[in-house]
């Protein structure tokens, strides 16, 4: 009989190690791909989450990654954050400069307007059109997802939805359902989603919003009931046929759920009629919160009852912060005239562009109305509109105003060629920098310097866009009401056809630009609060991270990736703040820009001229 010496006995042990793994590598189960839902609560503020209204929000806040210093991308407004959430990249190279922009051709489906409104799916295929089949010139998290195999669907709100695939033009591989959905210009269902929608007694047309889309007027106010009609339309095909049909693929998915509210609740609401206050703190934006909040509890609850809860991050953001509507103003040429449907003394829809063909001696035309003229004296103003077009004539425009609310976007066609472009624009910075309702204005680089301006590129606006690129961006006056959380009870003065008192963003003030971020799942951390700035930019980028998804890019403005929230990741990151101020215009006014800084990638908290913009 052979007796086993000290080193037989180690290859033995080696060979039972080696036999061990090599059974469990064949009888393990593979690990299960993760999965992820971008979230997105259109306008909430992060201050008005809490337990007793958003339990569903709260928990998250509380459970997974609470991210205490959020941002917005300035100009904070729906689309052109869409475009962010989208890529992961700044607005700079996406083009998607707010939700009116200007671009190169008339769009029929908005009415031949050069300024057309984003939020239209019939309207972003045919500006897709102009510029390259793909306006934004940059490939989506949820494209390049679709094309790693995944399963893909964006639901919600008409405009931001489309722009998580921008390119999709049919109902498949990505499913798209909006508020355009089984119309003429909708994306069309595919076969598949149409026979489960109807098996689960859902129907092919997306319900209205009814009364919640109901905005009023100066003598009658808006809307007293949240958006549940449409909301739980978009939440039940989320959790009784996306769902369960992705965990019947047996594949990984990336879903954006894009709810409108409390955005569309906050624009409309009635309960504050001409008043500051309460503003967009009424009851009816109360409910549109606790709305959101009851949709998302829903989709949790399918997520764990399909078992897909363990494998699936979600990412909650908002697009945008939120501020009541003021129409005030001491120094403006608009607000000094009368007009019908329009209280005296207050701004009336496109002040920005009565005053500046006042003040420049030009001729005022509507460019949603066939360029139609507009005689302010005579108590006209751009009805349903607040885009101008200013020039000697219809035809020989100088000057595009794409009106969009808390901010404007001022373009100038014909500058390259006017070898008096720097006094033209001086002029038009003048006139700017005198009224009472300006604060911060920054100018296209290649214009030069002006005193009183910062560059665009100070702000990420320039970079690889398709789409043109401002000529000079004016941000708006903000203010708080005093309630004793400024962000909570932020004013900003608003170029909108909506009322003083209702909602509105678009503006540098904090109010806009805190967003509410979360996140919680497999790959981020639990109960951990990250102090490090965050924005909208680095959605994307992270979560193709987790997902083991590479990205392409066309430009160079790009978030980060957020590995301090990631389990695994580093503790903390080192963040810095900074201030940078323009040289002084001649009435003393400086465009102040406060900003924080992560390595090279910049997050923009306020600007503005000092007094006049909330935060600042």
């Amino acid at each position: 009989m052979r007796i086993f010496t000290q080193g037989d006995r180690w290859v033995i042990l080696l060979v039972c190690l080696i036999a061990v793994f090599i059974g469990f590598q064949v009888f393990a189960k593979p690990p299960q791909p993760h999965n992820a839902v971008i979230f997105v609560t259109d306008g909430l503020r992060p201050m008005t989450v809490n337990a007793t209204d958003t339990p569903t929000l709260q928990s998250i806040k509380e459970q997974g990654v609470n991210f205490v210093n959020s941002h917005s991308l300035f100009p904070t407004f729906t689309t052109a954050n869409a475009s962010v959430i989208a890529t992961g990249h700044y607005l700079g190279d996406t083009g998607d400069f707010s939700n009116n922009i200007k671009v190169n051709v008339p769009v029929k489906s908005a009415k031949n307007t050069i300024v057309p409104f984003l939020e239209n799916d019939a309207v972003l295929r045919e500006v897709n059109q102009q510029f390259g089949n793909n306006f934004l010139n940059e490939i989506s998290l949820l494209a390049i997802a679709k094309k790693s195999g995944f399963s893909t669907a964006a639901v919600g709100k008409l405009g931001p939805v489309l722009i998580q695939d921008i390119t999709q033009e049919t109902g498949k591989p990505t499913i798209i359902i909006d508020d355009a959905t089984g119309t003429s210009t909708g994306i069309p269902l595919s076969e598949e989603i149409s026979k489960l929608l109807t098996q689960n007694s859902l129907p092919l047309i997306t319900p209205s919003r009814g009364e919640n889309g109901k905005a009023g007027d100066s003598q009658n106010p808006g809307a007293k009931v949240a958006n549940i009609k449409q909301q739980q339309y978009f939440v039940d095909a989320t959790t009784k046929v996306i769902l369960p049909l992705f965990k019947q693929r047996k594949k990984p998915f990336v879903l954006v759920y894009w709810s409108r509210d409390p955005d569309g609740t906050q624009h409309n609401h009635g309960d504050s009629l001409n008043q500051l206050v309460p503003g967009i703190n009424g009851s009816t934006v109360q409910a549109a919160k606790r709305n959101v909040d009851n949709n998302l509890a829903q989709i949790i609850a399918t997520l764990k009852k399909l078992d897909l809860a363990k494998n699936t991050n979600i990412f909650v953001t908002a697009d945008h912060g939120f501020s009541t509507i003021s129409k005030e103003s001491k120094t403006s040429y608009a607000a000094s005239l009368s007009y019908e449907n329009v209280p005296a003394g207050f701004l009336p829809p496109g002040f920005l562009g009565i005053d500046l063909a006042h003040d420049l001696e030009l001729a005022l035309f509507n460019p949603d109305q066939e360029n139609s003229i507009v005689e302010p004296t005579q108590g006209q103003f751009s009805t349903n509109t607040t885009n101008s077009i200013l020039g000697k004539d219809s035809q020989n425009s100088e000057i595009v105003i794409a009106g969009n609310g808390g901010s404007d976007l001022i373009y100038l066609p014909d500058l390259p060629n006017n070898e008096n472009q720097k006094d033209y624009v001086q002029k038009i910075v003048n006139s700017l920098l005198k009224q009472d309702y300006v604060s911060g204005l920054f100018v296209n680089d290649a214009l030069g310097k002006i005193p009183g301006t910062l560059p665009l590129s100070a702000i990420k606006l320039q970079g690889k866009s398709r789409t043109p690129t401002p000529s000079i961006v004016v941000n708006f006056r903000s203010f708080d009401t005093g309630c004793g959380v400024p962000t909570a009870c932020g004013v900003v003065v608003a170029d909108t056809t909506l009322q003083q008192g209702q909602g509105m963003h678009g503006s540098f003030s904090r109010a806009d630009t805190f967003n509410n971020m979360t996140a919680i799942g497999p790959d981020f951390k639990q109960q951990y609060v990250d102090e490090a700035p965050v924005s909208n930019a680095d959605v994307a980028v992270t979560l193709a991270k987790v997902l083991n998804l590479q990205v392409p890019a066309q430009g160079k403005l790009v978030g980060r990736v957020l590995n301090e929230a990631l389990r695994g990741g580093v503790n903390q990151v080192n963040f810095q703040s900074h201030v940078w101020e323009s040289a002084p215009a001649e009435n003393g006014l400086k465009t102040v820009l406060k900003y924080q800084t992560v390595g090279d990638t910049r997050y923009f908290d306020v600007a503005g001229f000092l007094g006049r913009t909330l935060g600042l």
